[in-house]
């Protein structure tokens, strides 16, 4: 019996130690589905559609004001945008729920300037294969998904953004 649970914890140490690997990296997303569109306005009142970007890779982020690991991320998105931008690629962050009051608040609180959108109705946001809050969908020129991330990430960080650079060759 002893033996047995030790055996038990030894696997689950492993998978953990795999799972803490790969959560700082994206994961690939398999065949490569077409990303589902997105219509929303921005915190102007803009209409932002996702088709206005084709031909460039676009960083999607579903995220809220009240989730604290999409709060902890945030800043290394701001820093990423910084790069990003220079180099063509879209950074579009779809605030799900909530209201535009609580979305500027929170943008202008952590110095935001990436596009953000609203889906006041969360529907939008179902129709994309999330399964939490933050989940990020790294889309490809041609409008597939090429990677995601689930959970909080160093947007930043320099294997991150070299994975993203890549999609537009």
């Amino acid at each position: 019996m002893k033996a047995r649970i030790l055996r038990m914890l030894a696997v689950l140490l492993a998978m953990l130690t795999a799972a803490m690997a790969q959560a700082g990296q994206l994961q690939q997303f398999g065949e490569r589905p077409e990303a589902p569109e997105i219509v929303l306005e921005n915190l102007d009142g803009e209409v932002i559609s996702l088709a206005d970007f084709r031909g460039r890779v676009v960083i999607v982020n579903f995220w809220a004001t009240w989730c604290p690991p999409c709060r902890k991320e945030m800043p290394s998105m701001q820093r990423a945008w910084q790069e990003l931008r220079k180099n063509d690629v879209v950074m579009l962050a779809v605030h799900v729920g909530g209201t535009s009051d609580q979305v500027w608040e929170f943008a202008s609180e952590f110095g935001l300037d990436f596009p953000i959108v609203i889906d006041t109705t969360s529907k939008v946001s179902r129709s994309w294969p999330m399964r939490g809050l933050p989940t990020t969908f790294v889309i490809d020129p041609g409008g597939r998904i090429a990677y995601f991330a689930l959970g909080a990430r160093e947007w930043d960080d320099p294997d991150i953004l070299k994975t993203v650079y890549a999609l537009k060759r």
